[in-house]
């Protein structure tokens, strides 16, 4: 059995979020960003499967623009067997924008 993992690029939680001054968005220039918590656990249990011979492998992917590869790294470095990222420039934020 392989195991997939979705891992989500986002703003790190120790970096306090600064407002942009228009307040329709949170300001990103110059924002550490970092794997999301709840991801990395994921991907910590699914190591922990493949090292008990429950799973094959360990495939972590992501969605997002080039920047996201450093949190693929950082699954691998977890423990990942291969990593995908989908590369693209469009909005990936999960909010919905009422019509």
């Amino acid at each position: 059995m392989k195991i997939l993992v979705a891992v989500k690029r986002v703003i790190d939680y120790n970096v306090k979020i600064r407002v942009k001054p228009d307040h329709a968005d949170v300001d990103l220039t110059n924002v550490k960003m970092a794997m999301n918590p709840f991801c990395e656990i994921a991907v910590e249990e699914a190591v922990r499967l493949k090292e008990k011979g429950v799973a094959s492998e360990v495939v972590a992917v992501t969605v997002g623009p080039k920047a996201a590869q450093e949190q693929l790294r950082t699954a691998l470095a977890l423990g990942a067997d291969r990593a995908v990222h989908i590369d693209t420039s469009a909005e990936t934020d999960a909010r919905v924008e009422s019509l």
